[in-house]
């Protein structure tokens, strides 16, 4: 009774609490004490307890509830970090206040948490236009595209293709710039063709890790923008089409890409080849599904990156083509050691025309002239 009358000694966020939990007590005589207590506590003292960085979930949830509080007191409720999320929805709910309802839909975080406050905010007609903007398109962005990409995943199954299935089940699907929508999905299940169970992820090891890192929306317009100029190096003039499907790939996350590029057709492996995100480069030649005559051109591309030439060119599966030898030896590209141990197994006619080519590293350039020498035996 003495707690439920406010006469002991407890700092004002503890006499809160214990009054919030005295005012439901089986005695009636303690009960009603604590509420009358909780009714004559000040505005100024509420509020300083809703701005404590330590206030406790129970008193903020029971000052979320009032039906008559000031205005700065529900903002400070709304911003603090350990309201719970099912006392916004109901402030949510009940509010008048549309620029308060604006507040409450600032939080994405929380709202991706408790997608009720979402619904609350769209069922409550005090809504301004900005908040029901805001919650939609937090909607449509984590939870319509995520029952999307389930539903793909599911007809994708019923239709025995297993390996897109798996991808649109563990994807993220969260573009960087929000290109990526449904349709897009769809269109892009049609370039998987490599089944979880095929693929061998070992060699990603723990310090690539760190190049899977979240790209800016700058760096991924960048990156895609990269591509399709390498397209048009290699390629000559490429059709709207491919530009088209180009950036639905580059704008998916780094993870997704990995994804992609192991699981990917051979379409999908001729961009991913060469995206400047060198796990993503090399996950495309991990591919199961990749075939020597896509190494062959791979190894000739001055505009992939050095790694991927180097890996292909430590790879002796591929090593005992002769194609792929001599294009890493006349890549401008290929990391010099590679192009020196390739160098010996070329043939006089190819090592003659190496020595004269201005377009490749001097060192491996004087290299193929001392072997024509020494073969002559000069």
């Amino acid at each position: 009774m003495a707690a439920a009358r406010g006469l002991l000694p407890l700092s004002q966020g503890e006499l809160l609490e214990a009054l919030i939990c005295l005012r439901g007590d089986t005695d009636q005589a303690i009960a009603q004490a604590a509420q009358a207590t909780l009714d004559s506590q000040t505005p100024e003292d509420l509020l300083n307890v809703a701005r404590a960085t330590d206030a406790t979930p129970s008193v903020l949830a029971y000052l979320a509830s009032g039906s008559n509080s000031a205005r700065d007191l529900y903002e400070a409720v709304t911003t603090h970090a350990n309201t719970p999320d099912t006392a916004i929805a109901s402030l949510a709910s009940a509010t008048a206040d549309g620029s308060l309802l604006e507040l409450i839909s600032m939080n994405q975080q929380r709202l991706i948490r408790a997608p009720e406050i979402i619904e609350a905010v769209l069922a409550n007609a005090a809504r301004t236009p900005e908040a029901e903007r805001r919650v939609k398109e937090i909607r449509r962005e984590f939870f319509e595209k995520e029952r999307g990409a389930k539903q793909i995943a599911g007809e994708l199954r019923a239709q025995g293709n297993i390996a897109a299935a798996e991808f649109f089940e563990s994807a993220e699907l969260q573009p960087i710039d929000g290109a990526l929508s449904i349709d897009d999905a769809w269109l892009l299940a049609q370039h998987l063709e490599v089944s979880d169970e095929d693929i061998d992820d070992s060699w990603l090891a723990r310090e690539l890790i760190e190049e899977m890192m979240v790209e800016t929306a700058e760096q991924a317009a960048a990156n895609a923008q990269a591509v399709v100029n390498a397209e048009r190096v290699d390629l000559g003039e490429i059709a709207p089409e491919r530009i088209s499907l180009v950036r639905r790939i580059m704008f998916m996350t780094v993870k997704d890409r990995v994804k992609f590029a192991l699981k990917g057709d051979r379409e999908t492996r001729g961009i991913l080849v060469r995206d400047s995100n060198k796990v993503v480069a090399t996950a495309v030649i991990h591919n199961p599904r990749i075939t020597d005559k896509e190494i062959e051109n791979i190894a000739a591309m001055r505009t992939v990156s050095e790694e991927v030439l180097r890996l292909i060119g430590m790879n002796r599966a591929w090593t005992r083509s002769y194609t792929i030898i001599h294009n890493l030896a006349r890549n401008p590209r290929t990391p010099m050691a590679t192009a020196m141990n390739v160098l010996p197994r070329i043939q006089p006619k190819d090592l003659k025309a190496l020595s004269d080519n201005r377009n490749i590293s001097e060192g491996v350039r004087r290299q193929a002239y001392r072997l024509v020498q020494t073969r002559a035996g000069k």
